[in-house]
């Protein structure tokens, strides 16, 4: 029963985190720190880093459930703490690239244009509903709630991992598009 009040002691903290992470990272993508005369040179440099950022959260993501299924606890509980930050820091460039560098267009046409916008549509809104899943699962397993991290980490680890992976492809599919 002790290990169900620690789970339930971050609910709010979750809800809050959850809705506060997209609300900001809204507001700040809208926001170019040279309208509010800040001295800062773009940061075109940002997006194959935090691209990188992604696929290696996703490898992480991958090797970390190989752990688990190894009986590699520590291992798992490593890796995944790895890839949070990893995360995050891909978080803090994002916001970092799109508060000093123009935004850039896609300008495929085509079919092609249709799958990016695919991509890119389903990698953002994933992205927000993968924040509370990761929070979730990250608490139940500290909570050593191992059946019910377990339960909820088989809908986490999929769709994380699709975030990961197309964090990488939107990256590739745009990059030709960049302004040097």
């Amino acid at each position: 029963m002790e290990n169900k009040t620690v789970d339930k002691k971050f609910n709010s903290a979750i809800v809050i985190v959850s809705i506060l992470i997209p609300t900001v990272v809204a507001i700040l993508f809208s926001v170019k720190l040279k309208d509010l005369g800040v001295d800062v040179e773009p940061m075109p440099y940002l997006p194959p880093i935090y691209a990188t950022i992604n696929g290696l959260t996703a490898i992480l993501l991958v090797a970390a459930v190989m752990a688990i299924k190894n009986g590699k606890r520590l291992v798992h509980e490593r890796l995944m703490t790895t890839a949070i930050a990893c995360s995050l820091v891909f978080l803090v460039m994002y916001v970092a690239y799109h508060m000093t560098t123009d935004r850039t267009d896609f300008r495929g046409e085509g079919f092609i244009k249709y799958v990016y916008y695919f991509i890119l549509i389903t990698h953002i809104l994933l992205s927000i509903a993968i924040i509370p899943l990761v929070l979730i699962t990250y608490v139940r397993a500290l909570a050593k709630r191992f059946d019910a991290h377990k339960k909820i980490a088989k809908i986490t680890f999929p769709l994380w991992l699709y975030v990961a992976v197309t964090g990488v492809i939107v990256y590739l599919m745009i990059s030709p598009y960049y302004v040097n």
